[in-house]
């Protein structure tokens, strides 16, 4: 089972299902599921994945794994990161109402810390929608440097898209410490 990780202000832990509703709230809030792959994020769809978060139980080979974060115990967002070998994907969506206060760069670093050090990978990814502006400054300002501008490499609601991809490894996230 994934041990919650504690930050100044956060506690990273599993999802549970009381967390659906707020779960499913906030990735349907306009302003999170514009940029992402979803249109509507249902109650169905939030159960179903809490079920399969407590199923797998921990982060795993080829998977998908989702954290909840929480402050003062309310669910205010969510990091996601996809282990290939000693390798991962990172992805996150945060509350509106709980962005622009650094509690992603806190959970991130947190993980961050957590996948190099206790995971011992040696790289980690990420990939945002050009567009994404505060994306790409949230990953510059924990040491992500870009590494490619995707150019029309995603059918996203109905058009092309745009990736820009992100990488860090964990001797330059060493060198931050």
């Amino acid at each position: 089972m994934f041990k919650p990780i504690n930050t100044q202000r956060l506690i990273l832990r599993a999802f549970a299902p009381e967390d659906t509703l707020t779960f499913a709230t906030y990735r349907n809030h306009p302003a999170v599921a514009k940029l992402q792959m979803w249109e509507n994020y249902s109650l169905e769809n939030a159960r179903n994945l809490i079920t399969q978060m407590q199923e797998l139980g921990q982060p795993t080979q080829h998977h998908w794994y989702q954290i909840a974060v929480t402050l003062e115990g309310q669910l205010i967002g969510d990091l996601a990161f996809k282990l290939e070998d000693r390798q991962a994907e990172l992805g996150y969506s945060f509350d509106p109402q709980f962005q622009g206060r650094g509690y992603a760069t806190e959970a991130i670093t947190a993980l961050l810390e957590y996948a190099f050090s206790t995971l011992a990978l040696h790289r980690i990814h990420a990939t945002t929608d050009p567009r994404n502006t505060a994306s790409i400054r949230l990953l510059e300002k924990l040491g992500f440097r870009k590494e490619g501008h995707l150019l029309e490499n995603l059918w996203f609601k109905g058009v092309w898209a745009d990736d820009v991809l992100f990488g860090l490894l964990a001797r330059e996230w060493r060198a931050t410490r």
